[in-house]
């Protein structure tokens, strides 16, 4: 199992960044370079507790599919979402939030399994924590940036 944490410190408020957090329209900005695109569950706005959806995109050169049910919620401070199907061997992302100051602390605890073995250990050892890392770190600024920004592009709506 490897498990990745990240804490993103964002000057907006908590509620904001819950629910940037939860938009499926602001993930799939994030995600173009990749294709994502949502084939089945959720199409758009905040997904809520129990929900799932399904996310096609292109990695490493293969056409994957994901899909993930919000297993937890506890508005504005904590959600998770889980792998139900795909490629892993299993996933769980949480998502925490919390206040210092003016500030919310966007923490990310993303536990993953790789597949197949020892080919996915050597893999991930080499190339998919890195890729990972980097995934959560270009959505999280993405979050930060529509949060604290005055333009912002309606994903709460």
């Amino acid at each position: 199992m490897t498990t990745i944490r990240l804490a993103t410190i964002i000057c907006a408020p908590i509620g904001r960044c819950f629910d940037l957090s939860r938009s499926i329209d602001l993930h799939l900005m994030s995600t173009q370079k990749t294709g994502e695109r949502v084939v089945a569950g959720r199409k758009s706005g905040l997904i809520l507790s129990g929900e799932t959806v399904t996310w096609e995109a292109v990695h490493f050169c293969i056409k994957q599919r994901l899909t993930i049910k919000i297993t937890e919620m506890r508005q504005p401070y904590y959600f998770v979402d889980e792998m139900i199907d795909g490629a892993f061997k299993s996933l769980r992302h949480e998502h925490h939030f919390s206040t210092n100051n003016d500030r919310t602390v966007m923490t990310d605890v993303f536990n993953y399994e790789a597949p197949y073995s020892v080919f996915g250990k050597i893999f991930n050892s080499i190339v998919l924590q890195r890729y990972m890392r980097k995934f959560l770190m270009e959505r999280n600024a993405m979050i930060k940036s529509e949060a604290e920004g005055s333009n912002r592009m309606h994903f709460l709506k």
